[in-house]
């Protein structure tokens, strides 16, 4: 990684009150929903990190948290150096300038009832950069080059189910750079598109990273997707971090058992076929509510040992930037 850290979260731990879940703890009150657990991850200037794991592993809450939509139960979020928590007001608005989100549904981010002019003139004129309709106009006019919408003429009165999801996607992303942020937090931006179209929006988003020095968190469930796009991979399950690393390193040999499970499930035909004859993971993600003792994943994992179900794993450095969160690679382990 060459660029400078620019965001930064810090031992992230978020809680949701579990409302309707059925059980009651102390005194009557529900047990909380365990979302996200201590997880610490810094995004770099012209560098892709992708956060990778299944459904429900707490990765949109994460990126709720670092986008400053959620305040976190403990831990902070930094920017550049210092830690920040928007609550309104004009720190406020510079966070939301230099952090913007792009969502997995494009039709529902975008106000049906106005045209791709508004979504893009209406930031540019709430961060300062256009005093004038004719200022917003034109630079309204060079996001949408800029994000290969072409001709803008074509473009630019359009209301939002008069375009293609591809083509949405497109102007959500030209609305965010419309801020002119620093980093950019996408959260699944391809899953909800068309296979066919996938490509030409991940292509855009890594040329809008190199030529903007921006800091990408690229959140997906496709390990496959991002081993050909991100920097590094960090993987998540049940709100934990169990393993970071490049990115080509990460998918080509797992070193965490849940990242191997990934891998092994996902199609990847620039991956070499291997023969493992060791079972696999089985069984669901555990309860939020109530998650197991140790290990997270101990439950599926088919080299769990005794520990596993016992003590939260440390993590354990393997050197090119690589750590993992598992006790097979801890000499601890192999003690107990």
């Amino acid at each position: 990684m060459t660029g400078e850290v620019v965001l930064e979260g810090r031992e992230l731990m978020k809680h949701f009150t579990a409302a309707r879940s059925g059980r009651r703890g102390v005194l009557g009150r529900h047990p909380p929903v365990r979302a996200v657990e201590d997880v610490s991850l810094a995004l770099r200037a012209r560098a892709v990190t992708a956060l990778v794991g299944e459904s429900g592993s707490g990765k949109s809450t994460v990126a709720r948290l670092l986008a400053q939509v959620y305040a976190p139960t403990s831990g902070e979020v930094v920017l550049r150096g210092s830690p920040v928590r928007a609550s309104g007001g004009s720190r406020s608005r510079e966070f939301r300038r230099d952090v913007q989100l792009v969502f997995q549904d494009p039709f529902a981010s975008l106000n049906p009832f106005h045209r791709v002019r508004y979504h893009l003139a209406r930031p540019l004129r709430i961060h300062g950069h256009a005093r004038s309709s004719a200022e917003a106009a034109e630079q309204a006019e060079a996001l949408l080059e800029r994000v290969s919408l072409t001709p803008v003429g074509q473009f630019m009165d359009k209301l939002p189910h008069e375009l293609s999801g591809g083509q949405r996607q497109r102007v959500a992303i030209a609305r965010a750079l419309a801020a002119r942020p620093t980093v950019l937090i996408a959260d699944e931006p391809v899953s909800m598109l068309d296979v066919s179209i996938r490509l030409g929006v991940l292509r855009l988003l890594e040329q809008l990273v190199r030529a903007d020095d921006l800091a990408l968190l690229y959140i997906t469930h496709d390990i496959a997707t991002a081993r050909y796009f991100a920097d590094e991979i960090m993987v998540m399950y049940a709100g934990r971090i169990v393993e970071r690393g490049p990115s080509e390193e990460v998918t080509q040999a797992p070193a965490h058992p849940y990242t191997r499970l990934l891998v092994d499930s996902s199609p990847d035909p620039g991956r070499p076929s291997t023969e493992d004859p060791r079972p696999r993971g089985h069984g669901e993600p555990p309860n939020p509510i109530a998650p197991p003792d140790g290990c997270r994943f101990h439950p599926r994992c088919p080299l769990a040992l005794p520990i596993c179900a016992e003590r939260v794993p440390h993590r354990t450095d393997l050197g090119d930037e690589r750590w993992v969160h598992c006790w097979n690679h801890d000499a601890e382990a192999a003690t107990q």
